[in-house]
């Protein structure tokens, strides 16, 4: 794998609302397929963070599959993929993509350690994976011909947040309309 790390600060594609509440990780030019982590990346979106890392040991496992739902072309079905919500039945198990993924929440949870915040209560809230420059090598063919051989490696960035309590929405005093405040004016009861 190749990694570049950049002296300066990198601008992520989103900004989280409270940067004390959140925490960051990022890795450039991964030598692993796009649509296959694109595809293992949306399926742990959302989740919290003890449930994405659990969800991606088991698909190293094989114990559950990632569902395709995009780049699903020539993908085989199984039956794990209805299990998770597929409507297509088209799973796969990466575990390159898996196991990556699991560094880069390694990395994020001890980023959010760092900042102090709780890791119970920790969700992934934005995951974005990007095309890199693909890598070029050449494969020999027929009557001495070269065709390119390209890798297609990724760049990802995820956010995990701090998941708020709900606040209780305070009850509203009932409006009335002027007939019926003028019933309860006078002291007539309604039926």
């Amino acid at each position: 794998r190749i990694f570049f790390f950049h002296d300066t600060m990198v601008k992520y594609a989103r900004e989280s609302n409270d940067a004390t509440k959140s925490c960051k990780a990022r890795g450039t030019d991964l030598r692993v397929h796009f649509k296959n982590m694109r595809e293992t990346a949306m399926n742990i979106k959302g989740r919290s963070l003890s449930d994405a890392q659990g969800f991606l040991n088991s698909v190293m496992k094989m114990e559950r599959c990632v569902v395709f739902r995009r780049f699903c072309g020539g993908v085989g079905r199984t039956a794990q993929a209805k299990q998770e919500g597929s409507t297509n039945g088209q799973g796969r198990w990466p575990k390159k993509c898996a196991e990556i993924l699991i560094n880069l929440l390694k990395n994020a949870e001890s980023n959010a350690e760092v900042k102090g915040l709780d890791i119970d209560n920790l969700y992934i809230t934005h995951i974005q994976v990007n095309r890199a420059i693909p890598q070029r090598r050449r494969t020999y063919r027929a009557h001495g011909r070269i065709n390119p051989y390209m890798s297609s490696p990724c760049h990802v960035e995820l956010m995990l947040e701090e998941k708020e309590e709900p606040v209780a929405r305070a009850e509203e005093p009932k409006k009335y309309t002027r007939r019926q405040q003028a019933k309860l004016r006078s002291g007539i009861k309604s039926n």
